[in-house]
């Protein structure tokens, strides 16, 4: 899986290379020696060809120069005060990397092939500074490398790989849409298996968020209200062009969508996650929805079949409340051409069809609450399901749904209101239906619960609440031998 690369960082390589660079003074400083100057020389600035037959023909003599070995210094090492040597050294062994594999090869078989990148991704006091930029793209490609074809570098990928996720955590984390982009495809470049998805996953507070709050961005919402996410500042040389709602691009759309889309093979392991801490089906539902290209598209088809095939006791529910069903019955309309998007067209409406012709409005109530996010659907305001279902609810598998709402009902939903108006409105409706049931609700601590809620600044919240503290104050002036239901 080929990108182009992010233009921002093209552009400082390109600068590298043709900037001119004192080698004999730095020898006479006895920055580097004279063998390294030679080895330096035989493939500064000739063709590709020729630096690939003179690094073939002597690879151990350039894996030292690189990486050290033999009491002899990284050249990165040797010359760390030198930056601009550094710089250059970065550029030429990333071409290297990506020109000769006999050489890649041979670097992955050195006991510590990843040490002398290691430090420089702290070099700086910025991460936008120039050295780490260029040392996490070698790394990247190193990695990639090292992850598809070594058996024999496990404990030094295991301590490279979670700093590499470090530093491009802190890219996406910025404001500037170009560097976001660097991380990104990045972070694609070593998403090659299980091992570096499995930690990346691990890291997921530093390395997922970012991205999440991209695809929030472009999708019109925001995580919170003080969010400054991600855009690109407006006339930075950095940035890729604008495209979506929040000023996401569609370059880093995709990209950003091409990381989840890797990460989703391994959906067992980060299905639940996703669902629980980024309510991931409603936010690719609505991607989906607003797509703006085929290749967007596709990336979003398959990620979510991914996600549902993995884990269809959860985000099937959850696909059902966010109406993915419909909107996958609309996609038929938009003549698809591509044969990977169709198939996954087909392959979801089929999971979804299967699992929608055997639910009762009541199992669609039930995944709602377990989905931990409530929403005005139609079981909320219907009399006929409550008074069908209210006693059920409570009965259920020792009382497991009014626990979930009671759980839900005690965030504080900051960022969604109705949540908490949601969650007042089923109480009363329990209430009312089952009342003999509400000394199960005050254990629970949903009495207590509603009354604070009376105090909220949002209106519907506290009209919900009022609603539901009145029908507990409607039985509380009753006998209490009430008719067994």
């Amino acid at each position: 899986m080929s990108l182009d690369p992010p233009p921002y960082l093209f552009t400082i390589q390109a600068n590298i290379r043709t900037r001119p660079i004192s080698w004999e003074g730095a020898m006479r400083a006895k920055t580097i020696t004279d063998a390294d100057l030679q080895k330096i020389k035989s493939i500064d600035k000739v063709r590709k060809e020729d630096r690939k037959n003179r690094v073939e023909g002597d690879v151990h003599s350039f894996v030292t120069l690189l990486l050290g070995g033999n009491g002899s210094q990284s050249i990165f090492e040797a010359a760390a005060k030198r930056q601009d040597i550094v710089q250059y050294m970065l550029v030429l062994t990333e071409d290297l990397i990506n020109d000769i594999p006999a050489l890649t090869e041979a670097l992955i078989q050195h006991p510590t092939p990843f040490k002398p990148f290691l430090p420089l991704l702290k070099v700086g006091q910025t991460v936008e500074d120039t050295i780490p930029l260029l040392t996490s793209s070698v790394l990247s490609k190193f990695l990639s490398y090292a992850l598809a074809h070594s058996t024999k570098t496990t404990s030094q990928i295991d301590e490279a790989l979670p700093q590499l996720y470090n530093y491009l955590a802190a890219l996406a984390k910025s404001q500037d849409a170009g560097l976001q982009d660097i991380a990104v495809q990045e972070y694609s470049a070593v998403l090659r298996n299980k091992k570096s998805r499995e930690l990346f996953w691990k890291q997921r507070q530093e390395t997922l968020s970012p991205l999440i709050d991209i695809l929030t961005l472009a999708s019109g919402a925001s995580k919170d209200s003080n969010s400054s996410l991600r855009g690109g500042a407006a006339g930075s040389i950095r940035s890729v062009p604008d495209g979506l709602t929040g000023g996401v691009g569609l370059q880093l759309l995709y990209h950003v969508l091409l990381v989840i889309w890797q990460l989703s093979f391994e959906g067992e392991l980060v299905g639940d996650g996703l669902q629980d801490e980024h309510d991931i089906v409603m936010l690719y539902t609505h991607l989906l929805r607003i797509s703006p290209k085929e290749k967007t598209t596709r990336l979003l088809l398959s990620t979510l079949l991914n996600l549902l095939t993995s884990n269809r006791q959860t985000l099937l529910p959850a696909a059902v409340l966010a109406r993915l069903p419909s909107l996958l019955s609309t996609l038929k309309s938009r003549h698809l051409t591509d044969d990977d998007a169709l198939e996954d067209l087909k392959s979801l409406n089929e999971l979804l069809e299967e699992y929608t012709t055997t639910q009762t409005t009541f199992d669609e109530y039930a995944a709602e609450l377990r989905s931990g996010h409530l929403r005005w659907s139609p079981p909320h305001r219907n009399p006929d399901f409550w008074r069908d279902n209210a006693r059920r609810i409570l009965e259920e598998n020792k009382g497991e749904l009014p626990r979930k709402l009671a759980e839900i009902l005690s965030k504080s939903w900051d960022n969604d209101k109705q949540v908490l108006a949601i969650g007042c409105n089923d109480v009363a409706c329990l209430v009312k239906e089952v009342p003999e049931k509400r000394y199960q609700l005050e254990k629970i601590g949903l009495k207590g619960r509603v009354m604070e809620l009376m105090q909220e600044a949002d209106e519907s919240v506290r009209w919900e609440s009022l609603r539901a503290v009145g029908e507990w104050l409607r039985y509380s002036f009753e006998s209490k031998d009430l008719p067994v239901r």
